[in-house]
């Protein structure tokens, strides 16, 4: 789980800063639903001051998220799940409303949405 969560992490921050495509971003960027912005603008806020891991966080070593860290991802990672069709049961039956595997499959969702995104600008040139 761990080793999905990071690879998932580090897609996401690689899909953000391609630049090789620069107009297919700019384009999917503009795309993007409300719900994803949300979600991508969460994992930037990892980035800021106040949620960055504290000494503690870093002295474990690990490279799972802190649960004062995942807990600042949940409510986007809810937001774009449900905003997919997904009812809160739903969500809560297959993820037994675990932080993790609603991280991670946010973030799939996210990422197959930006594909198929990408797909349809590449489609329509």
């Amino acid at each position: 789980m761990k080793k999905l969560f990071l690879s998932a992490f580090i897609a996401l921050l690689t899909l953000g800063s391609c630049s090789n495509e620069s107009s297919a971003v700019h384009t999917v960027e503009s795309m993007k639903t409300p719900q994803m912005e949300n979600f991508d603008k969460a994992f930037k806020s990892l980035g800021d001051p106040q949620n960055r891991p504290t000494e503690e966080e870093r002295k474990r070593n690990t490279s799972e998220l802190s649960d004062r860290r995942k807990a600042l991802l949940v409510p986007a990672s809810k937001e774009l799940i449900l905003s997919t069709g997904i009812t809160e049961a739903e969500m809560t039956r297959k993820t037994g409303n675990d932080m993790s595997q609603i991280i991670v499959w946010a973030t799939q969702i996210y990422l197959q949405k930006s594909d198929e995104m990408r797909k349809n600008i590449k489609s329509e040139k």
